[in-house]
């Protein structure tokens, strides 16, 4: 008999985890070539302890997924970090379960707070949209350092800071709890632009970073772009 997946918040019995994910992190970024900011198992653990993070199980204790809250700016700011699903688990919805979770969770925790992410990965992105978040700029994330600081570890950092903090190889995403547009809008305009987006992400992954420029302030239109592809795009 198939076992079920429990999707709920961590907390401090869970710590004894918290090497295997930082593991599968490490593993995951250099099976795709891409990079991540750094987490030990004691930083995973302490997030566990407060309750700010989100952990999948199959019903006899396997670990299957995990992701944990952020915060940054005095808390206006919110990143939902590290989501990682065991290889055997993925592509079984597991990574959506536990994304709606810890958004859910962030929203209690900090209702006011704009909630943030970055990724690489189209899979990511498409389950961001279904939540509400839209593509941005860089300039729109957290200005906070310490944020900043965390890529340092991350194997594009140098890309990063060549581009001073406005563009790298991750996608920005943002759900702004005081502007944004419905989940419907924002999962339905991921259908019809996802094939674009992807050849934009590997384009951008392809390190040909100088056929996209920034043109932020040449909106003139003071309020969101005609559609979220076109702000995709306005980096």
């Amino acid at each position: 008999m198939e076992q079920k997946i429990i999707v709920r918040i961590a907390n401090s019995g869970d710590a004894h985890y918290a090497q295997t994910i930082t593991d599968e992190m490490e593993a995951s970024a250099k099976a795709r070539g891409t990079g991540i900011a750094k987490r030990s198992p004691d930083y995973v653990a302490m997030k566990m302890n407060e309750g700010k993070a989100v952990i999948a199980l199959l019903e006899d204790g396997t670990w299957v997924g995990f992701c944990y809250i952020e915060a940054w700016g005095h808390d206006e700011f919110v990143a939902n970090s590290g989501l990682i699903v065991a290889p055997e688990f993925r592509k079984s919805g597991v990574a959506k379960q536990i994304k709606q979770t810890i958004f859910n969770l962030s929203r209690v925790k900090y209702p006011q707070a704009k909630i943030f992410g970055l990724t690489t990965g189209l899979a990511v992105m498409k389950i961001n949209s279904d939540l509400g978040y839209e593509p941005v700029t860089y300039s729109e994330l957290t200005d906070d350092e310490e944020f900043w600081a965390g890529c340092k570890s991350c194997v594009n950092y140098d890309i990063l800071m060549s581009k001073n903090r406005k563009n790298c190889m991750c996608t920005a995403m943002l759900y702004d709890p005081a502007d944004h547009y419905e989940p419907e809008e924002t999962s339905n305009d991921f259908k019809k632009n996802s094939k674009l987006y992807e050849r934009f992400m590997k384009i951008k992954q392809s390190k040909l970073l100088r056929l996209f420029r920034k043109r932020e302030g040449n909106g003139g239109n003071g309020g969101k772009p005609r559609s979220l592809f076109h702000h995709f795009f306005h980096i």
